[in-house]
């Protein structure tokens, strides 16, 4: 493997074409002194502002939801339980405040910009701290950036959150085309591929001749593209769920305990928890209608991936604490960006194009270095020899204390430590 230039070298070459150093006030793109102006890059700052309308008509479905009758069993394994449904729903009909969070996001410096056809949207927080690390990070589904908001400040300003200045990231969070804010993409061929394609684009744009980036669930798909592509000035790449196992290629080893747990765990996975991902990667038009006509419908899809998270957010509506930040409102933040955008179908056909890209065209190997976290409540906990497997350019593996599938979103310190830890050499 090649050797990586060091930070200082990064920097002394002119990380970001120069983007300057620029106190919380004002993030977002570079100054035209400093990078490509907004003008020529067609970048365009943004607000979220719903309707009125809008909210009043989501209240009015939740309370009019026509309720299947209770589950013959007593866990999971018919669905999302009718009890949990309810309680979500009451909670989001009479409580849960909408506005809350769309102030949060307006909060944050937001953009838009066509890449290929398409409307992205994205957060860009600019650090304040001299020689911060350019990160591009990608959401999953059923997440969205919301998934990523509660890293910002460890990222962005890590003395305010038990870190150092030198660990301090310049934060890009797009989301996928079909996903949220973003635009829906109008014609076929929107895999992860283009999408990583995309996200070069974005970050030549912005300015940043260097870059890392990070995803988990489709996120990681994503990333993993990212990191085959190595367009020019990508460093590393970090993940959180190993990709080439759940698409069930490479040669994966399986005779210690922790393989064989793994294997186990994907086996289960594929053979009750998986449904989702056959309907949505078949027929996302399908289940497209009862997502955009139901909301409790969007929800309960949603809330059916995996049983770590689906029992930490079933315990949050149903009174028990939850699970770090996994709260009745951070949940319903996601579900409502899904509702009162729009996307619950466009998302899904996200599955559709993964299952119908371009076949018989080997994949290019990583080149580039690979960090990868491994969390305890993940699908399943790849372990080291795994990841090494699916990536020989692993540089960094380690095992988190505490997270599941929305590792950023359910333990942003933990997460944001995984990340410092990962990126640390490439400084």
């Amino acid at each position: 493997m090649t050797s990586q230039p060091t930070r200082r070298q990064l920097l002394q070459g002119g990380l970001a074409a120069g983007v300057t150093v620029a106190a919380t006030a004002a993030l977002g793109p570079a100054p035209a002194s400093a990078a490509p102006s907004t003008a020529a890059t067609g970048i365009r700052p943004f607000r979220v502002a719903i309707r009125h309308e809008q909210v009043a008509e989501l209240r009015r479905r939740v309370a009019a939801t026509r309720w299947p009758s209770r589950e013959l069993v007593a866990d999971r394994s018919q669905g999302v339980q009718l009890a949990t449904a309810q309680a979500l729903a009451r909670f989001w009909s009479t409580s849960y405040d909408w506005r809350r969070f769309e102030a949060k996001l307006n909060a944050l410096p937001q953009f838009k910009t066509e890449i290929d056809g398409v409307d992205i949207h994205f957060v860009h927080v600019r650090s304040r701290h001299r020689n911060a690390l350019p990160l591009v990070m990608t959401h999953g589904w059923p997440g969205s950036i919301v998934e990523l908001l509660e890293t910002v400040g460890p990222l962005t300003n890590p003395t305010a959150h038990g870190g150092t200045a030198v660990d301090a990231f310049h934060l890009v969070l797009p989301s996928i085309p079909g996903y949220g804010f973003s635009g829906k993409p109008a014609e076929l061929g929107w895999d992860t591929t283009r999408t990583a394609k995309a996200w070069a684009e974005l970050m030549r744009r912005l300015g940043y001749t260097h870059y890392v980036a990070q995803g988990g669930d489709v996120g990681a798909a994503v990333t993993d593209k990212i990191g085959r592509l190595a367009p020019a000035g990508l460093l590393a790449i970090h993940l959180n769920l190993l990709v080439p196992a759940l698409a069930g290629t490479g040669n994966l080893p399986k005779n210690t305990d922790q393989e064989k747990a793994a294997a186990a765990a994907l086996l289960t996975f594929a053979t009750t928890g998986n449904g989702y991902r056959v309907e949505q990667a078949t027929r996302p038009q399908t289940i497209g209608y009862a997502l955009l006509d139901s909301p409790v419908a969007l929800a309960a899809w949603m809330l059916d991936h995996d049983t770590d998270s689906y029992l930490k957010i079933s315990r949050a509506f149903r009174g028990g604490p939850p699970s770090g930040n996994l709260t009745r409102e951070h949940i319903l933040d996601n579900i409502s960006t899904y509702w009162l955008t729009g996307t619950g179908e466009s998302a899904a056909r996200t599955y559709w194009e993964g299952a119908n890209a371009t076949a018989g065209q080997a994949a290019p190997s990583v080149g580039v270095p690979v960090a990868f976290s491994a969390f305890p409540g993940e699908i399943f906990q790849a372990p080291r020899s795994w990841a090494e497997a699916s990536y020989p350019t692993l540089r960094h593996y380690s095992k988190a204390r505490r997270g599941g599938h929305f590792a950023a979103w359910e333990e942003p310190q933990v997460f944001t430590q995984e990340l410092r830890a990962a990126f640390r050499s490439f400084r």
